[in-house]
């Protein structure tokens, strides 16, 4: 399932997909996999995006 809380929330604080992969040290690749939903990123990372973006794991992770 495609997440696109987490691609919103990124473009509202006006980052690419390579800034905030810089930002949580992994690679625009795997931000732009995790937007697509063909990647479940770990908990450590949902954390850091979540950091990163101001939000929380309910805001950008939980499925409604």
């Amino acid at each position: 399932m495609k997440n696109l809380k987490m691609k919103s929330a990124r473009a509202a604080k006006d980052l690419s997909q390579a800034q905030l992969a810089k930002l949580c040290d992994v690679s625009r690749q795997t931000i732009s996999s995790i937007e697509k939903g063909d990647y479940n990123p770990t908990i450590r990372l949902c954390i850091a995006i979540c950091k990163a973006l101001d939000k929380t794991l309910d805001d950008l992770f939980w499925e409604e």
